[in-house]
């Protein structure tokens, strides 16, 4: 006789692909795919602070894999939203102690199974999909400006994926003064429920029709992640893309010896902590799988050309690699590999190998790469050199028809940005041509920029860009009503801390005043 689905119980396979992608310069997402728990972390805040916060949220929530293996699904989703909340107490200690990660933050998008239940919790715009009997269904709301747009019902979809300020992000986990709190929501799980957590770097390239049609048709785990991160890059992505993909699966016997079993992947920034990741779960981890084809988009070459790089050659990818925890790295007495790159490894006619730089043969081999890296010099800067006065002379062809044209269409737009210490609406754009700006400000409000949390500072110092005069009104609306929303909850917590101590001075001096009427009605007793 079968067994009932209700007494068997639910495993989660899981893998990651996170790509850098063919703009950026470094990886800022961070990911983790294990048994019990999946997570998407899309850094922010400039080259050294995204990667770092990402890195830091991942690591925060990746005790998780081990503590709700015999867990109860109310006490891992109040774990799972302290762990959120802890992590940003640590972005903004370590950017207090550090100033140059000032501003930095990340998105999270975290999933874990639980005794049969999902358990979810979110913050930021990367987004979490759940493919149920074959619908694809969105089970997170990006807390961004754009959604604000289409919640309120200014913009529709089609529309938010082409408006201007579409990375404007209102709630995230960073080093200012905003609510941590995730949402959390608990979804009875099924055999063969199917999620995908993903950065923007996917979800706002391909449609979710797209998403749905590779999710259902692409059975393999990998080779669907490697999908959907290609498709994202041949699309056009400008950002890291990052796919997070996990299957859930019965076991017939619980009791089996072979249970399903996987080592949890960590994909992005976060896979240059595999130590300390293995240390937190105290079990082996591995880094995720590199991408393995998708590059060769004309964005892709574009930007090989741009740096200097032959279009036509395939990147280099990184090696999967596997950390042990501290515990098993003792045991096997592990040492840190103190080859550099810098010396060749030699192998002798003899059979021996060697690395030592004053052995004849290992010296001609320096010598040789030696030649081979000047060769490849020469040949970078002469490219570069030709790259470079075709672009000089490109750019004085068209600089006379381009300066009158810019200005014109400069006057159509306007920006909300920095006007002596304020908050002001600009007519124009936030850059200038030969030195003369071309913006001016039209409408200053009453809002000081000193009172915004570093990254909308860091966003007005930049130029928050409109269409029209009325969508930059309308933000400036927005951001002051974050403000009061910030002030109230500080004053709220302030006056909650405040009738706290009230309270407690109160019951004190009711204690002492009983303890002395007990004092002088002995007294009285004994005379």
């Amino acid at each position: 006789m079968p067994t009932s689905t209700a007494s068997q119980q639910l495993f989660m396979y899981s893998t990651v692909v996170s790509d850098v992608g063919t703009v950026r310069s470094n990886n800022q997402d961070s990911a983790f795919a294990g048994e019990h728990l999946i997570a998407i972390c899309d850094g922010m805040g400039g080259h050294a602070g995204g990667d770092t916060a990402s890195t830091i949220a991942i690591r925060s929530l990746a005790h998780i894999e081990q503590d709700n293996v015999d867990g109860d699904v109310q006490v891992i989703s109040h774990m799972m939203a302290t762990s959120v909340m802890a992590a940003h107490d640590a972005i903004v200690g370590k950017a207090k102690r550090e100033r140059r990660l000032a501003g930095m933050g990340t998105t999270v998008t975290s999933v874990a199974l639980v005794a049969g239940y999902w358990v979810l919790a979110h913050i930021g715009d990367s987004r979490a999909y759940l493919l149920h009997d074959g619908h694809l269904v969105r089970m997170t709301s990006d807390h961004s400006y754009v959604q604000h747009l289409i919640d309120t019902g200014r913009i529709s979809e089609a529309e938010a994926r082409n408006h201007p300020q579409r990375n404007v992000v209102m709630r995230v986990l960073g080093d200012f003064d905003i609510d941590s709190r995730p949402d959390i929501a608990i979804r009875k799980a099924h055999p063969g429920d199917r999620w995908l957590l993903c950065s923007d770097g996917l979800c706002g390239v391909l449609e979710d029709s797209t998403l749905e049609e590779v999710l259902s048709t692409c059975a393999d785990q990998e080779e669907c992640a490697q999908r959907l991160v290609s498709m994202a890059l041949r699309a056009g992505s400008t950002d890291n893309v990052t796919a997070v993909i996990a299957d859930a699966t019965l076991a017939l016997d619980a009791d089996a010896f072979d249970l399903p079993h996987q080592t949890p992947l960590v994909g992005g920034a976060a896979s240059a902590s595999l130590e300390t990741i293995a240390d937190i779960v105290n079990e082996p981890v591995a880094s995720a799988p590199p991408l393995r084809e998708g590059k060769q988009s004309p964005a892709a070459r574009a930007a090989a050309l741009r740096s200097g790089k032959d279009p036509n050659e395939e990147p280099k990818q990184p090696e999967q690699r596997v950390a042990q925890p501290s515990s098993v790295r003792e045991d096997n007495g592990d040492r840190v590999n103190t080859d550099t790159g810098e010396i060749p490894i030699v192998q002798k006619r003899n059979g021996r190998i060697s690395a030592d730089p004053n052995d004849p043969e290992v010296a001609k081999a320096i010598r040789n790469e030696h030649i081979e890296e000047r060769k490849t010099k020469r040949s970078r800067k002469f490219r570069n050199r030709i790259i470079t006065i075709l672009i000089i002379i490109l750019v004085l062809l068209g600089v006379a028809g381009v300066g009158v044209g810019t200005y014109r269409w400069s006057q159509t737009k306007y920006y909300i940005g920095d006007n002596n210490g304020k908050v002001a609406i600009f007519q124009g754009v936030p850059t200038s041509i030969f030195g003369a700006k071309l913006s001016h400000a039209v409408t200053d409000t009453n809002m000081k920029t000193s009172d915004l949390p570093p990254s909308w500072r860091e966003q007005l110092d930049q130029g928050i860009s409109f269409d029209t005069y009325g969508e930059a009104k309308s933000h400036t609306r927005l951001i002051k009503k974050q403000l009061n929303d910030a002030k109230r909850k500080q004053e709220a917590r302030q006056q909650e801390k405040a009738e706290a101590e009230q309270k407690a001075k109160d019951e004190a001096a009711k204690k002492a005043a009983d303890q002395a009427a007990q004092t002088n009605k002995s007294g009285g007793d004994k005379s």
